[in-house]
């Protein structure tokens, strides 16, 4: 089992952006500090709920700031970037990090950041198998050409290839963020683990698991590697001497947090979105994620990973909206947690 943090660089009500991506950063460092597997970054326009806007390049100060942990965005948005472009950022970071970096893709949602970047909702509705596939060649072959509806261009060479990463891997793992069956199957044709969201249970994440190895098998993707696929699940995890400790500090913060975030999120085409109640929301998030003591973070961990068949975890550790306390949870993940699962 792989255990790592999951950083949105969420600014809570009365902070300053520059006070979340400080936090963001610190939380990484000490994560590695603490003997976490891997961090993932998450990325956001023009909202609150999260600062970062580019995980790619947050990714890329955190590799040259750490030594062994992995670090991959969850996610980079495709249908407002060129894949080609993302493709030559992951195979630089591949190549340098000298295998250390994973790429998270997924579609994000039909907000305004569609107008702002040119890529037109189109993108978002329609375009993520041509992005995706793109991107994918771009990151497996030596030269590639642009022969899809969105991407056309003459054949140019891949530099710098990610084959020359002095690591085994061939190029940067890419994992792709599923919230529906259509992106079930699109991630299990290609034979890409899935990366599943916190919102969801335990059940409904083996039923995505369950069906992307029936997807994977009717593609004919080999055996092994569909037993082999590393799915990652995103949680929350907040640690503390008593569970309702844990439930206190993150009912006392999230709520804010999300309130604003979430209402700060503008649609592209004007279109009505339900948003979920935030108190209600953290309440389900504590109630299906390691929140509480150290032996019931590791039991639900644990039990989750049975359940599902998935391996891999990305805890949002930063609740507490505080950078002393988001440090703790992290420490107290690592050293009171992990030895128990492992």
């Amino acid at each position: 089992m792989h255990v790592g943090s999951f950083v949105l660089a969420a600014q809570f009500p009365g902070q300053g952006q520059g006070e979340a991506l400080h936090r963001a950063v610190r939380s990484a460092e000490v994560a590695e500090e603490a003997g976490l597997d891997s961090v993932w970054l998450a990325e956001h326009h023009f909202v609150p709920y999260g600062t970062c806007p580019s995980a790619i390049t947050l990714a890329a100060l955190l590799l040259g700031r750490t030594r062994r942990i992995r670090v991959g965005t969850a996610v980079s948005v495709l249908p407002t970037v060129h894949p080609v472009a993302l493709g030559e950022q992951a195979a630089l970071l591949h190549v340098a990090s000298g295998g250390r970096f994973s790429l998270g893709v997924g579609r994000g949602g039909p907000w305004v950041d569609l107008e702002v970047f040119g890529s037109g909702l189109a993108a978002y509705e329609e375009g993520f198998p041509e992005s995706l596939d793109l991107l994918m060649r771009w990151l497996r072959e030596p030269s590639v050409a642009g022969t899809g509806e969105r991407f056309g261009f003459r054949e140019v060479a891949v530099v710098p290839r990610p084959s020359e990463s002095l690591s085994s891997a061939p190029g940067p793992e890419v994992v792709v963020a599923c919230t529906s069956p259509a992106s079930v199957r699109l991630a299990a044709e290609r034979g890409l683990p899935m990366l599943l969201g916190m919102h969801v249970g335990d059940e409904e994440k083996a039923e995505m698991v369950s069906l992307w190895r029936q997807y994977a098998r009717v593609a004919g993707r080999p055996g092994d590697e569909i037993l082999a696929a590393a799915h990652v699940s995103a949680g929350v995890c907040q640690v503390a001497d008593r569970r309702t400790d844990a439930v206190e500090t993150l009912l006392k913060s999230m709520p804010g947090w999300l309130k604003q975030g979430l209402e700060a999120h503008v649609t592209v085409d004007g279109r009505a979105r339900a948003m979920r109640d935030p108190l209600a929301y953290t309440e389900l998030l504590c109630g299906l994620h390691p929140v509480g003591t150290p032996q019931l973070c590791a039991d639900r961990l644990a039990a989750t990973s049975e359940r599902t068949g998935i391996s891999r975890f990305a805890l949002l550790v930063e609740g507490s909206g505080d950078l002393a306390a988001t440090e703790e949870n992290v420490r107290r993940l690592g050293s009171e947690v992990l030895p128990q699962l492992r």
